[in-house]
């Protein structure tokens, strides 16, 4: 399984590229739960799709995570 450290401040926080992913989806759940999807929007077997095919990097910036609202947070709400 491949981990890259991220970086976040003072705190360095290393998540394989699974659990960005798993976490992702889970939110990509729990935010598509209560509306009815358009045409626009992702199945959710093509979400997971595009999600396994973006890099490390992209699945962090995907997290939409900073300063502010740290990375580690996404993670511990999501996973």
């Amino acid at each position: 399984m491949k981990t890259l450290p991220t970086d976040y401040g003072d705190e360095v926080v290393t998540y394989s590229h699974q659990q960005l992913v798993d976490a992702l989806q889970a939110e990509y759940i729990q935010l598509m739960h209560d509306v009815e999807p358009t045409e626009d929007d992702f199945t959710l077997d093509e979400h997971l799709d595009y999600l396994n095919n973006l890099s490390h990097a992209e699945l962090i910036v995907e997290t939409a995570t900073d300063e502010e609202n740290p990375l580690s947070e996404f993670m511990y709400t999501y996973s």
